[in-house]
């Protein structure tokens, strides 16, 4: 449980504790509503008196719109929740101990409460409301004289059907909904923990990874496949004159032509600064260097509407697999020191790692 905070909670924590407390509201609606009918089933053979029916009907229908009022206006959400939970373990034992231990409804409510606590907060949570539970349920029976009459007709058995199957139910549908919840979100994590958020290709790590995986490919299959490093030329000047927004234009500019030739088999990545990466499947030396070819031309041929002056080129380095790169680390080098002659040379072309 959350201790309570005379600071404001952040918009996004105050959203998600909104959130939670209309989780809760929902599933407390439900359960207390077809709770109503497991519990009446007893009174209505006890002959309850009117307030206690007065006090079911209010536990049943008007505390869960008046829980979600209190929590969701609380400074926080969360911690009123919880409270409001604890609040559902007393009148769960309450009922019990009016119930006279009836075995049906009381085992009912008994494990889908614990069940509900389980889920909301573990099981901390569900051992400090299992005790004021117990505790609730010990003073009721007490002030009623300890009567015990755990027995349970066929109209109670009924009564209480709809509660045994339709909250069992919702409760497993709110748990799948979560973990589907939560499955995607880890995607998301790992989707965003691998791609580059300025161009949206894969960052370094993803790179690494790939070129490992491809080595071994390569290697099991004997197929060939390429490594194409591209380094924008002068990109610092670029900065410097144009400004960093250009700049970042241009690096999405070099993106997008590397999305242009990219296929699903192969990895197009940001692995520095104003450095890329392209690796090509089952790709020989003559179609790489045409596909790197391509990538210089189209960088060379962009247009910039907000800097129509500018014009940006690329020097690419180009190694592909054989016999003497035996490592994804090997192979960057042999790609790497292309990219250098290409720089060399007056930049704005391609070189092909030797042999």
């Amino acid at each position: 449980m959350t201790e309570t905070t005379d600071r404001p909670l952040d918009p996004a924590r105050a959203s998600e504790h909104q959130r939670f407390v209309r989780r809760i509201y929902q599933m407390r609606t439900l359960g207390l509503g077809v709770g109503f009918f497991a519990v009446a089933g007893v009174l209505y053979e006890d002959d309850a008196s009117p307030w206690v029916w007065a006090i079911l009907f209010f536990n049943g229908y008007l505390w869960p719109p008046l829980a979600y009022l209190l929590a969701s206006r609380s400074r926080d959400p969360e911690f009123a929740e919880y409270r409001n939970l604890a609040i559902d373990s007393a009148m769960g034992g309450v009922w019990i101990a009016v119930m006279h231990f009836d075995v049906v409804p009381s085992a009912l409510l008994a494990v889908m409460l614990s069940a509900d606590k389980i889920g909301v907060g573990g099981w901390r949570f569900f051992v400090r409301t299992a005790l004021i539970q117990a505790i609730a349920c010990l003073l009721v029976w007490t002030i009623l004289g300890f009567p015990f009459s755990p027995y349970s007709s066929m109209p109670v058995i009924l009564a209480s059907l709809p509660f045994m199957f339709v909250y069992p139910l919702a409760i497993s549908s709110a748990a799948y909904g979560l973990a589907r919840k939560v499955v995607r979100q880890n995607k998301q994590l790992a989707h965003i923990s691998r791609t580059d958020p300025l161009t949206g290709l894969q960052n370094r790590l993803h790179w690494d990874d790939s070129a490992t995986a491809t080595m071994t490919h390569c290697a099991r299959s004997a197929k060939s496949a390429a490594l194409v490093l591209i380094d924008v030329d002068r990109f610092k000047e670029i900065n410097d004159y144009h400004g960093h927004l250009i700049g970042d234009a241009v690096l999405r500019r070099v993106a997008d032509n590397l999305h242009a030739v990219t296929r699903m088999t192969d990895t197009a990545s940001r692995i520095g600064g104003d450095e890329f990466a392209l690796i090509l499947m089952d790709t020989g030396r003559d179609d790489a260097v045409t596909i790197a070819e391509r990538v210089r031309r189209s960088v060379e041929d962009a247009r910039f509407e907000d800097a129509p002056a500018l014009r940006c080129t690329v020097s690419i380095g180009l190694a592909c697999t054989g016999p003497k790169t035996i490592s994804a680390a090997m192979w960057m080098r042999h790609a790497d020191a292309a990219l250098y002659r290409a720089k060399q040379g007056g930049r704005n072309a391609v070189m092909v790692a030797e042999d």
